[in-house]
């Protein structure tokens, strides 16, 4: 009897420091049940959700009310059941009876009994307001977008006029390498700056939603030939081979050319800027129900800690051979969106001083 009585306190001290624990968070929790009654909330939640009185025993679909990103109202007891492993969104607002919204953070987890076993005690909801970041990202992604439009005139004219003069120069007869290297580099860097507006601009369209997807057949064996002819100047100005391994039986591939060959390219323009000596390979194999794209190198390699960050926005690498190359870290984040798009999906094998390769299964999308 003592024993059970122990057991009792020690069971009701754990659950108190529990409850004291989630109470101290500045997020807000909420604890359901395998019905989606409320079981445990905090303080934060209950500021989020702008009630003050306790949610326990309440269904979740009765006090929470989700709006999607097309303002749509979204069954959340629909999301939770979709849910296998722990979800996150910062694209969800939550709706008031007066009609007035937030933006929100949310995180859904499923809370499973214990290590090794089957079946669900329930989920845990974390959720934050960031309306505040929201609007500043919105302000952010505006700001990006006017100056990015306002720069291209200017930039253009720039790369125009400078590789005019660079022409002119040479045919000139004049010899004065001081003069042709000025130019070049001039040349060069607003190229390299046209090429970030390029980025720029696709980010903002992407963090905005305004890209739009145009479905087409895609001829993979040509599309592929095309881009390796793109870049073959590239690759053979590093004495670099750029080679073709594609699969001559693929189908015609349904999805955006657009933005297939995008991906591509910065794949590409990646894996020559990066490789001294060797080859770029570009290949594709027939998957169920779409094509596996293989961008392989034999450059300076990925490590294993920046393979998890390399679609970061602004990432760069802290090896010295990356800082070398003139870059943004914008490239593969942006080409993260478009594969998000087209619903791509992408696999890294990496060693550092072994090469890269880049796998990417771009689906059929049904028109």
């Amino acid at each position: 009897m003592l024993k059970n009585n122990s057991e009792s306190s020690n069971g009701l001290l754990e659950r108190e420091r529990l409850v004291s624990l989630i109470n101290s968070m500045a997020d807000g929790v909420i604890a359901i049940d395998e019905k989606k009654k409320i079981a445990i909330t905090n303080g934060a939640a209950l500021n989020i959700l702008d009630v003050n009185s306790s949610l326990k025993g309440k269904y979740l679909s009765t006090v929470l009310e989700l709006i999607d990103s097309n303002n749509q109202l979204v069954d959340i007891s629909d999301l939770i059941n979709s849910i296998k492993t722990s979800y996150t969104s910062r694209d969800f607002k939550i709706r008031y009876p007066d009609s007035s919204a937030i933006r929100v953070y949310i995180s859904i987890s499923p809370v499973r009994l214990g290590f090794g076993k089957d079946g669900m005690k329930g989920y845990v909801l974390i959720m934050r307001d960031i309306t505040r970041e929201k609007s500043l990202e919105e302000e952010r992604d505006e700001f990006i977008s006017v100056v990015s439009h306002e720069l291209r005139t200017p930039i253009a004219i720039a790369e125009g006029n400078i590789g005019n003069a660079e022409f002119i120069f040479k045919k000139s007869g004049v010899e004065n390498n001081d003069i042709v290297e000025s130019l070049h580099q001039a040349h060069s860097q607003v190229i390299f700056l046209s090429g970030m507006m390029n980025d720029l601009a696709t980010l903002s369209r992407a963090e905005r939603g305004k890209l739009s997807l145009e479905v087409e057949p895609i001829n993979v064996i040509e599309l592929i030939s095309e881009v390796r002819r793109a870049y073959s100047k590239d690759a053979e100005s590093k004495g670099l081979e750029i080679r073709e391994d594609v699969d001559k039986n693929l189908e015609f591939l349904l999805s955006s050319r657009l933005y297939v060959r995008e991906i591509l390219q910065n794949f590409v323009t990646n894996a020559i800027k990066y490789t001294q000596e060797g080859f770029v390979n570009i290949g594709a194999k027939k998957k169920e129900n779409g094509v596996e794209f293989i961008i392989s190198d034999t450059g300076i390699g990925i490590s294993k800690a920046d393979q998890e960050r390399v679609f970061d926005k602004f990432f760069r690498s802290e090896d010295f051979r990356t800082r070398e190359n003139n870059g943004t870290g914008l490239g593969l984040y942006v080409t993260l969106k478009l594969m998000n798009l087209i619903h791509a999906e992408v696999d890294i094998e990496s060693q550092l001083n072994e090469g890269s390769t880049f796998k990417v299964f771009v689906p059929n999308i049904e028109k």
